[in-house]
């Protein structure tokens, strides 16, 4: 199985080489990259970026399984998110240049206290329906993540995929964030079973807690059944690389250890 790592809570490497060598040295297989690591602000021409990235990760032994979208449909006006789309659309062009086939996308919402977040979940769907031709076009899976309060449950996240009906619209399944969000941890199992046949990429994360309690942890102290979460994946055939997400303070450590607790649970 093929192990990747997100680039985040990583303050102890610098650069982008720096945390590619890290990845090749650790073990790890792959990476999946933030979208300010190609696109960051002010930058003109983000394409030739992705493309000295490629060949950055290539030199270094490491492929590119994912690119974060950091987008929000969760906007009032028709021009705001017409521009999140345009934004989209080239995001999907810096995945495929750098040899990424999933762009990791948000479902937002626009407040935490807003249930049953009907309001939120139409804006997305128009969103994501507006990507459709260039994501089926450039054949980049926008796999939504369970980051906001909308997605951190599994029937909801489900609900989007359905709607949607592409095959180039699937899951990312991040272990810890439906009990992050305040499910108990019977209904998180049910909610891996549920998103984990239509899972297209991974955060395997672990901690303690929810919402302002929140922990991250290294990978078998928290609270998360990590085995059983790798198993529901398996048993649905996930075809994707587990990727690592680690939230705690140990940066660059306490991903070395994730990936090898990830290799002794599994």
């Amino acid at each position: 199985m093929a192990c990747g790592l997100i680039h985040y809570n990583l303050p102890d490497l610098k650069t982008l080489d720096d945390f590619f060598e890290f990845a090749a040295q650790t073990g790890f297989d792959a990476v999946e990259l933030m979208p300010g690591d190609v696109w960051p602000a002010g930058e003109e021409s983000p394409e030739a970026r992705a493309e000295q990235i490629r060949e950055q990760a290539e030199a270094a032994g490491i492929r590119i399984c994912a690119l974060g979208a950091g987008n929000n449909f969760a906007r009032p006006d028709a021009e705001e998110i017409q521009r999140q789309v345009r934004r989209m659309e080239r995001i999907s062009r810096l995945a495929k240049i750098l040899g990424a086939p999933v762009v990791r996308t948000e479902a937002s919402c626009f407040a935490r206290d807003e249930p049953p977040y009907e309001k939120s979940m139409e804006a997305n769907l128009r969103g994501l329906k507006r990507c459709l031709d260039f994501i089926e076009r450039d054949r980049i899976v926008l796999a939504v993540d369970n980051h906001s309060f909308l997605t951190n449950d599994g029937d909801r996240q489900v609900h989007i995929l359905k709607e949607m009906d592409s095959p180039y619209v699937a899951a990312t399944m991040d272990t810890m964030n439906y009990r992050f969000a305040g499910h108990d941890l019977d209904t998180v199992a049910r909610f891996y079973e549920t998103v984990a046949p239509h899972a297209r990429h991974t955060h395997i994360k672990d901690g303690t807690g929810v919402l302002d309690d929140y922990r991250g942890r290294v990978l078998g102290e928290g609270e998360i059944d990590i085995p059983g979460a790798v198993q529901t994946l398996k048993n649905a055939g996930y075809p994707g690389v587990w990727c690592i997400e680690y939230e705690g303070r140990e940066g660059s450590v306490g991903y070395a250890k994730c990936l090898q607790r990830l290799k002794e649970l599994v």
